[in-house]
């Protein structure tokens, strides 16, 4: 690429910009150049994603070898496309396929894609946290004595949180039953990479994973890897499916980033990694020294089934002893201070340090959540807190409802809104997941109980945070009609 831009070529080929010559000259003030002279379609020189055979060929097998994988594809539809793979990778329509009740909406996604059967499995839930972690060897175990005939099993490891599940126990089990292990291990693309760091997924035996370069190391948003080992799953069907799913039209420049982010994890990742290790370990001590913070780390490894390691550069601030919900201190903590979390839940605020971080970066965090520690009312504000978290904490979740027909009925059916309240026992044609807890109550495909509309009205009128519906306030709700 670097070659190709020194060159005095005449172009009459796409896209229409030529190279940055038709850019509008303010986007040209904001970016610079040398962008659009990179941002090129498919040439000679520079190889074709979906049929390689030069330079984006040796790239890849470089990504596989540093992976330590058979074989790697890139990724310019993000982790996404690459979770949509994992399903249509090992189902053809009506198959069953285990998958945390946790999942990415993109499992979700390739389960509709796929027309498979999705046989969820309960994540281990933290009350004290409230977070939920993966899934358990244990559940999956479980589920798979009920369904015997599944053609798979997905998990996501790491959580949001950073939270790891004992996937080679899980590795070990799932291909005992001669299925193959299919992991979104989107926010881990950095564990192989640093000893002190989680084992991958790889490592630990998956069949088929997905990474988002973008989450955590240096790639560009919207690049991820997927890799493929051993031979459970079939490597041309890989191939045909991201033919299907990725844009005929790859983004260099995103390529690029994959492949500059991998020589540099190759070459320095051991380093870079142990820097934002530190920062991140001096992060959670000094936060932990703020009256009303904290941010659990190590010492809760074993707390509960389903926290077997820790990813450290994940910080996972509760902020509720401060008299504020996460929601609230996301606000509050970027407004003022100019720090941007990642996201934020009821109790926490989510902060990557990755090795893009700097001392200033850790110093800018810690002062700003000291002021808000100092100006906590400590009998206004915990009151306050106290009446809202002690409903939540007493609702108890409802029962997984029945699925009456497969999500990719439900997305292609009849579909009509009817009142949340009048809803009880018609089929649910969207996802509706509450925070806390995070996990979805309702998922396309299955009837609406009366235990799950209590539980959501519930949740939403103590303060929680519904996700996924249309209709966030709950007063309707999407159904499949004529079911």
């Amino acid at each position: 690429m670097r070659h190709y831009c020194t060159l005095d070529k005449a172009p009459f080929h796409t896209p229409g910009h030529k190279q940055g010559h038709g850019i509008p000259a303010e986007m040209k003030e904001l970016l610079g150049e040398m962008v659009f002279r990179a941002d090129l379609t498919e040439l000679p020189e520079v190889d074709n994603l979906h049929d390689p055979d030069g330079v984006l060929l040796e790239a890849q097998k470089l990504a596989a070898e540093a992976y330590g994988a058979d074989r790697s594809w890139f990724l310019i539809n993000g982790s996404t496309c690459g979770v949509e793979t994992l399903v249509l990778a090992v189902c053809d329509p009506g198959d069953k396929i285990l998958l945390p009740r946790n999942c990415h909406k993109s499992a979700i996604a390739g389960v509709i894609l796929s027309g498979a059967i999705p046989i969820y499995v309960e994540p281990d839930y933290d009350s004290a946290l409230g977070i939920a972690h993966g899934v358990t060897a244990a559940g999956i175990e479980r589920t798979l004595a009920h369904h015997p005939d599944a053609k798979g099993v997905l998990i996501v490891n790491p959580t949001y949180y950073g939270v790891c599940g004992d996937i080679q126990a899980i590795a070990k089990l799932v291909h005992q039953h001669g299925l193959p292990l299919l992991v979104d291990e989107a926010h881990g693309p950095h564990f192989p990479f640093h000893a002190d760091l989680p084992i991958s997924a790889l490592e630990a035996g998956a069949d088929l994973v997905v990474q988002s370069t973008h989450k955590v190391i240096s790639g560009m948003t919207q690049a991820s890897l997927l890799h493929l080992q051993g031979s459970r799953i079939e490597a041309n069907r890989v191939r045909n499916i991201l033919q299907l799913l990725q844009s005929t039209s790859p983004n260099y420049v995103l390529m690029m980033s994959l492949d500059t982010a991998r020589r540099q994890m190759a070459l320095q990742g051991e380093q870079l990694l142990g820097e934002a290790l530190a920062l991140a370990d001096q992060a959670r001590q000094r936060l932990n020294r703020i009256p009303g913070i904290s941010c659990f780390g190590a010492e809760r490894l074993g707390s509960t089934p389903g926290f077997y390691d820790i990813d450290r550069t994940r910080l996972t601030v509760t902020t509720t002893g401060l008299g504020h919900f996460g929601f609230e201190a996301h606000d509050l903590i970027n407004d003022r201070f100019q720090v941007q979390p990642e996201m934020s839940t009821l109790h926490n605020v989510v902060f990557i340090v990755s090795i893009g971080n700097t001392q200033r970066d850790i110093d800018r965090l810690v002062a700003g959540l000291e002021v808000l520690a100092g100006e906590r009312d400590p009998n206004l504000d915990q009151s306050r807190l106290d009446a809202k978290m002690s409903r939540l904490t007493q609702i108890q979740l409802p029962p997984m409802p029945p699925q009456r027909i497969s999500p990719r009925d439900a997305f292609f059916g009849n579909i009509g809104r009817v009142p949340f309240q009048q809803a009880v026992g018609q089929v649910c044609a969207e996802i509706v997941s509450p925070y806390p807890p995070g996990i979805p109550i309702l998922v396309p495909g299955e009837e609406i109980t009366q235990a799950a509309v209590d539980y959501l009205l519930l949740v939403h009128e103590a303060g929680g945070f519904i996700n996924g519906p249309e209709d966030v306030r709950l007063q309707t709700i999407k159904v499949v009609q004529g079911v």
